[in-house]
């Protein structure tokens, strides 16, 4: 599948059509020995061709919501869509009433002409940096399919739609990590927005002080268009600034602990060809994030929020949860109000102690997640689990802490292990990071294989 904006010169010059679109990705799902069944968790091939034909038909006469349309997108299962039900990977809301009206995120996507062409299997609850599910399913990483190795979560179903060519672009939710990790494990691109850029009506919570509505594509582009969007700020356009007219903080503190060799290496050398091009690369040490793993231990503010929100139903139904899920939600009973106090505190603390540090710097740079996608068979019991889960997250965790943006871009050679390279800043700072991104993907993607 291609990038957007080349499916949108596509759809506008007429060599391809919004239901060919549509049915290529229909396909990509049904294919017998793919991935399709344990992406999505429901499909609407009857009304993705309706709207695609519907569509098409508007092109013909000259008229259509935005260059865009008719484009094929895929959408986790934390989003209310007017007629369909809402059951955040889980089988607890399966009788729940479908939804009365879209999430608003949804319907400025529809009122752009996206076609969202199903629902995206996820991580229970959004609750986990690994992406498994034991109700629907777990799809498997493109990477190493022979030994089954974790998509990344929560939001896996979105990132394999896309890097399988299910969807064009696709649509998540990161709490913790959720978009860029499975990003990151899937080589393609993943963004996490500055929580108050997206609306969060009609999306499932996790928590409500950590959720934030991203987007997946091939591209750095694409996924600007879809935040765009969703943002209802811009029609998506981003300038990327020459490579000498950028300078990033290459952040040493807590994300380069423990890296796997591979991702090590892959780090290493995206930053020696960045730096050749001109762009500056000067260390930066932020102590006050090495608190953050603490501030996480037992779940932190993450499980306290979810508790609260959970608890009447881990009551009545804690049996039918995922009790990997279950066993993390319920650690947020332990902490008390005056906890609860410490984290907000604490946070708001950093946030303006990390403020003060990064004057001068167009983004930080470090790798998404330290470790490859690790084989389901590695993680059969709890404890080495937990322990894989909260690596995955250590590094993506740190901006939903900060509430800052945060883009995940592939920077492995072809042939080898997926890795991601993250570029990151703070409140607000998100056009500048979408657009500083496209520079770097430019620099450290010139050896891959552009989307088809």
């Amino acid at each position: 599948m291609k990038a957007l904006r080349q499916l949108a010169a596509d759809l506008e010059s007429g060599r391809t059509k919004s239901r060919t679109l549509v049915e290529s990705c229909l396909a990509a799902i049904d294919q017998p020995d793919g991935e399709g069944a344990r992406t999505f968790i429901a499909v609407d091939r009857e009304g993705a061709r309706m709207t695609a034909d519907h569509v098409d038909g508007l092109r013909r006469r000259g008229v259509h919501p935005s260059r865009f349309a008719g484009i094929p997108i895929s959408v986790k299962d934390l989003f209310d869509l007017a007629g369909e039900v809402t059951r955040a990977g889980s089988l607890l809301l399966s009788d729940n009433e479908p939804a009365v009206r879209d999430a608003p995120s949804m319907a400025r996507l529809k009122a752009a002409g996206f076609i969202i062409i199903g629902r995206t299997n996820m991580t229970e609850f959004a609750y986990s940096g690994i992406g498994a599910n034991p109700h629907y399913g777990t799809p498997a990483c493109v990477w190493d399919r022979a030994t089954g190795r974790v998509p990344g979560g929560s939001s896996s179903g979105a990132a394999i739609s896309v890097a399988d060519g299910m969807a064009a672009g696709a649509i998540g939710t990161d709490t913790g990590g959720s978009c860029r990790i499975p990003a990151a494990f899937n080589g393609i691109c993943g963004y996490k927005p500055t929580q108050s850029r997206v609306p969060r009506d009609g999306v499932y919570p996790l928590s409500f002080s950590l959720d934030s509505v991203g987007p997946f594509g091939h591209t750095v582009d694409c996924c600007a268009i879809l935040d765009a969007a969703m943002a209802g700020d811009s029609d998506g356009d981003i300038d990327p600034p020459a490579p000498e007219r950028l300078r990033f903080g290459v952040l040493r503190t807590l994300v380069l602990e423990d890296l796997d060799e591979h991702v090590a290496r892959s780090f290493e050398a995206a930053l020696t060809k960045l730096s050749a091009t001109g762009i500056a690369l000067v260390d930066i040490d932020l102590p006050a994030i090495a608190e953050i793993p603490a501030l996480y231990a037992n779940g932190g503010m993450l499980s306290a929020e979810a508790y609260a929100l959970h608890k009447p139903m881990l009551e009545a139904h804690f049996g039918r949860y995922d009790p990997r899920v279950a066993k993390r939600i319920t650690l947020g009973k332990a902490h008390s109000a005056s906890d609860y106090i410490h984290f907000v505190e604490a946070r708001r603390r950093m946030i303006a102690e990390v403020g003060r540090s990064v004057h001068g710097i167009d983004a930080l740079l470090m790798p998404t997640v330290a470790i490859l996608p690790p084989a389901f068979s590695d993680l059969e019991d709890d404890d080495t689990y937990f322990r894989t889960n909260a690596l995955t997250l250590r590094n993506t965790a740190v901006f939903n802490f900060l509430d800052g943006c945060a883009l995940s871009i592939p920077m492995h050679e072809p042939g080898t292990p997926p890795a991601g390279l993250m570029v990151a800043g703070l409140n607000g700072w998100d056009r500048h990071v979408l657009s500083a991104g496209a520079t770097v993907e430019a620099v450290v993607r010139t050896a891959l294989p552009r989307p088809r």
